[in-house]
């Protein structure tokens, strides 16, 4: 078993050295793989803070992503791929429902009020069922987002 580095990710001179790093050199900080999975879920999580906030749920995954990038590239993979998933949702959703309000002008728009409100569920399933998935088994692909992301 690994000694436990109590400094934070800031390595010791002995852990230095055993790192191939010269005195008072430190080694990158480095995360465990249990604070990876944790941080990962919360990034999929925020997308409940859109049911309290209407929009803070891409924010707080954004954090994630601006405080973690060079931390560990898990967490930023999943940070953004939230992100950007929850970006999308709220342009469709915001879409959806000003489309149904217009058409409601025309009685139309009520019969599509159940289906509005039944797409709206999805994206709060979906982060958790990713939020799930990165618990068991540490990462996740959102369909068409994780292309994106990893294109660029």
């Amino acid at each position: 078993m690994e000694a436990k580095d109590h400094n934070y990710g800031v390595a010791g001179d002995e852990v230095a050295e055993e790192r191939g790093l010269g005195p008072g050199e430190r080694g990158p900080v480095t995360m465990g793989t249990q604070e990876e999975k944790t941080l990962s879920v919360l990034a999929h999580l925020s997308i409940f803070l859109n049911l309290v906030t209407g929009f803070l749920g891409p924010v707080a995954a954004l954090i994630i992503w601006l405080v973690y990038r060079d931390r560990s590239s898990n967490v930023a993979f999943q940070a953004l791929q939230s992100m950007w998933y929850q970006v999308a949702w709220l342009v469709i959703l915001v879409a959806g429902w000003t489309v149904t309000t217009l058409l409601m002008l025309v009685l139309i728009g009520f019969l599509l009020v159940p289906v509005m409100a039944l797409i709206t569920l999805v994206p709060f399933v979906h982060g958790a069922y990713a939020a799930y998935r990165v618990s068991k088994d540490g990462g996740y692909r959102y369909p068409l987002i994780a292309d994106m992301i990893e294109a660029r």
